[in-house]
């Protein structure tokens, strides 16, 4: 049984699931990132606008 999960642990197989996922984290922390910046200047934008 041990030897059947260290096999496991050591295939690649799963190791470009793994690069997928960390490329989707990164991808999703920059869309964060810059929905936050675009949100902040439209903001000041709108609000020196505003009557």
């Amino acid at each position: 049984m041990m030897m059947k999960v260290w096999n496991q642990l050591r295939s690649q197989k799963g190791q470009g699931m793994v690069e997928y996922g960390l490329i989707l984290a990164a991808i999703a922390v920059v869309c964060v990132v810059a929905y936050e910046t675009i949100g902040t200047n439209m903001l000041a934008k709108l609000n020196s606008i505003s009557f």
